[in-house]
């Protein structure tokens, strides 16, 4: 059964860091890039960056420089460094494969972070 379970949300205050990670179980992770992906309220999901199995990454603009993803794919595990967060970056965040599979989401982690 395919599984991706994220980890390390919380509250933080502008300025400050957290790294996300997501477990995957399964074989989906071996040969896929993979996502970082949030969904801030009222607002619709995006992608925030994706690193392929080789290890090239994309971000959005949003976060380009401050966020880092990178992946250990002896462990299957993906995970997002987020330095200088923002207010801005508020959001439910979700890992999955890219581009993503709608069968693959899980409940994500909460990003909070205050001004």
């Amino acid at each position: 059964q395919v599984q991706l379970v994220e980890s390390g949300g919380g509250l933080v205050q502008a300025g400050g860091s957290l790294r996300l990670s997501c477990a995957a179980s399964g074989s989906i992770f071996r040969f896929n890039a993979m996502g970082w992906y949030r969904q801030a309220l009222g607002k619709q999901r995006e992608l925030v960056a994706r690193i392929t199995f080789g290890g090239t990454t994309n971000y959005a603009d949003s976060v380009k420089g401050r966020f880092t993803i990178s992946r250990d794919n002896s462990k299957n595990t993906v995970y997002l460094q987020m330095n200088s967060l923002k207010p801005d970056d508020t959001a439910v965040y979700y890992c999955n494969v890219f581009p993503s599979r709608v069968d693959y989401w899980d409940q994500g982690t909460q990003v909070t972070v205050s001004s």
